[in-house]
């Protein structure tokens, strides 16, 4: 067991020392996420579409009647993404680059992967381009990860899978275009044979980027694959 911090860990001691954390959603001090706001995060617990995991009554939902999934085994999220502390941490991890809050928000998601008792021989975030990697300078989705992989004891390759090409903001895009812009905007760098695979993601929408991973995945021998989100949107 060592006794001594990471040299992460030294530096962003020193960071709160100096820029002592706020909540990031009711600005409560000396803490990025607090118990308070944490308890408000609305933890998806119902039933939902079993392929895409919104929240519905039915086995499968009307989003996935009109814009199918054709690769995925199926997407799992942790909460509803709305005005809520999670899109506040997450916008804090993503834009404001609060890279320490992945820690607080890997535990929300190995409560999900608990709760949905997902299975995965090995982690794979979903890759940023390398133009919007260089403009971030991390790709959240791999702080997730390793977080996550830390906690439910599961491997983490963030080599396999890359981004061929920049698929840009899809924000303001409807269903349809989004499966249009990501359709061949993934490839894999080597086989992966016979092994389960859980795609980590910080938001699924339609669920269409998860889908063109899987597909990547599969024409490379994977047996499985799922999604593992923090938020879905509705």
């Amino acid at each position: 067991m060592s006794f001594f911090a990471s040299p992460q860990k030294l530096i962003q001691s020193g960071l709160d020392l100096l820029f002592p954390p706020a909540c990031v959603y009711c600005k409560a001090p000396n803490i990025w996420l607090c118990s308070d706001c944490y308890s408000k995060i609305p933890l998806i617990k119902s039933d939902v579409c079993y392929r895409c995991g919104t929240p519905s009554i039915s086995v499968s939902c009307s989003q996935c009647k009109n814009n199918p999934l054709n690769y995925i085994d199926g997407i799992r999220s942790a909460a509803h993404f709305q005005d809520n502390p999670i899109r506040s941490a997450i916008h804090n991890l993503k834009y404001q680059g609060r890279k320490v809050i992945a820690e607080t928000l890997a535990a929300i998601l190995a409560e999900a992967y608990r709760f949905y008792k997902l299975k995965a021989d090995v982690l794979i975030p979903v890759p940023l381009h390398r133009s919007r990697y260089k403009e971030r300078g991390f790709n959240q989705s791999l702080l997730l990860a390793k977080e996550l992989g830390r906690l439910v004891d599961r491997p983490v390759d963030a080599a396999m899978l890359y981004r061929i090409r920049d698929t840009g903001y899809q924000m303001e895009m409807k269903a349809h275009e989004r499966h249009q812009n990501v359709a061949d905007a993934f490839a894999c760098r080597k086989p992966v044979t016979h092994q389960n695979i859980l795609l980590i993601d910080d938001v699924c929408t339609t669920g269409a980027t998860l889908d063109f991973c899987a597909m990547s995945l599969k024409m490379n021998g994977a047996s499985a694959v799922w999604g593992l989100t923090l938020a879905k949107t509705h």
